[in-house]
């Protein structure tokens, strides 16, 4: 197919959709073998970059209702992955923290990513990868997006759009 025909859209955000709608899925499904959701999978790699954020700024970064944390954080815990602990400096907040069964599903969380990404990015080389890499962090910069964030996923967003990935990116974090 000639995407240069006259008259005929290129149809390159169609075809950014279309691959982020795989990956998405894939993704998923590879978290999924490991009992978690993107959207865990996103928590888990923010604490494990930032230990010690409050749920308040965990939900400001999200961009998510603080309800809604406190609901993912509950769940998290209650599998032993996430932490609360009284703040030091602030006794009214709690800070949390990645348990070594959560540094654990992180670490594993790495090399899912590092699959997925190597599986995506296969029918590419080395020149092109990078070349793909310095494109997108231009227009995701240009749209002022957060390279390490989904968006769009936050006050109204329900359970599919957790399992569609609060705060995971379909690498899920590999430049952690």
């Amino acid at each position: 197919m000639d995407l240069a025909t006259p008259g005929r859209p290129k149809r390159t955000a169609f075809l950014l959709s279309q691959l982020g709608a795989v990956a998405s899925s894939r993704f998923a499904d590879r978290t999924r073998g490991i009992g978690l959701t993107p959207g865990d999978a996103g928590v888990i790699r923010l604490l494990g970059r930032a230990p010690g954020l409050s749920q308040r700024s965990l939900a400001d970064r999200l961009g998510a209702v603080p309800s809604r944390v406190v609901s993912l954080i509950d769940s998290l815990e209650e599998r032993g992955l996430v932490e609360r602990v009284r703040s030091n400096t602030d006794r009214r907040n709690y800070e949390l923290h990645l348990t070594d069964a959560g540094k654990g599903a992180l670490r594993e969380l790495r090399e899912i990513a590092e699959q997925h990404e190597a599986e995506l990015l296969a029918p590419l080389t080395g020149a092109q990868i990078a070349q793909l890499d310095e494109l997108l962090a231009q227009l995701a910069n240009g749209h002022g997006l957060d390279k390490d964030l989904h968006g769009g996923t936050g006050s109204d967003a329900g359970p599919e759009a957790r399992d569609g990935g609060l705060a995971g990116r379909p690498d899920g974090g590999r430049r952690t």
